[in-house]
């Protein structure tokens, strides 16, 4: 791996209920074709729709990249639009998974703290995205849905200490293609990317000013 370059993780999740085809997974492989600028390394994994799987792959994806940043895509059957998540939740979980199995503590990490919020302001990356006439609509959600996708958002934001995102996706051709998806993902990753660089920028000056 080329040092220089940062690395990022997306994952999407594979096919769960009526998804038969998960319209994250379709859109994270759309991104990976478009990727994300030459500086950075990206790498992306589909996720199966189960508890234990993701509370033993997403700790292996921070391990084994060392990421500036993981973002999470998920599939909502009542989105319209491409929906930044501003937060994971801890309890809740009783929707069954794939192996219909849930966590017997209802939550993701016992003892942790009710809701994570990302370090990312996702309000900023939704104006700058929506202003920048992509054609895809943005928006912004402080509930991920208590099922695997907040499952996998509290999990990355609880390891990371908030440098994690979840991003919803609306069915396929509800109303946006593959192509759309996939430029829409493009797009707000490297908005929160830039946002990142932003805030570290800051650090540095206030550091050396200091």
């Amino acid at each position: 791996m080329d040092n220089s370059k940062r690395a990022v993780v997306v994952t999407g999740f594979g096919p769960f209920g009526e998804h038969t085809v998960n319209a994250s997974w379709v859109a994270v492989q759309e991104l990976k074709k478009l990727g994300l600028g030459s500086d950075v390394d990206l790498h992306v994994h589909e996720v199966p729709v189960e508890y234990q799987q993701v509370q033993s792959l997403v700790p292996s994806l921070w391990k084994q990249y060392h990421p500036l940043l993981v973002v999470h895509v998920g599939v909502s059957g009542m989105a319209t639009t491409v929906t930044l998540e501003k937060c994971g939740r801890n309890h809740g979980y009783k929707g069954l998974d794939n192996s219909s199995f849930c966590p017997d503590s209802q939550c993701c990490v016992v003892g942790g703290p009710d809701c994570i919020n990302s370090i990312i302001d996702m309000e900023s990356v939704c104006k700058r995205v929506n202003a920048s006439g992509l054609g895809v609509a943005v928006s912004v959600s402080r509930d991920a849905g208590r099922y695997l996708c907040d499952f996998t958002y509290y999990t990355s934001l609880y390891l990371s200490h908030g440098r994690s995102a979840f991003i919803h996706v609306p069915p396929l051709g509800k109303p946006y293609s593959k192509e759309d998806l996939g430029r829409a993902l493009q797009a707000v990753i490297q908005e929160m990317l830039e946002l990142m660089d932003q805030a570290e920028g800051k650090i540095h000056c206030q550091q050396h000013f200091h």
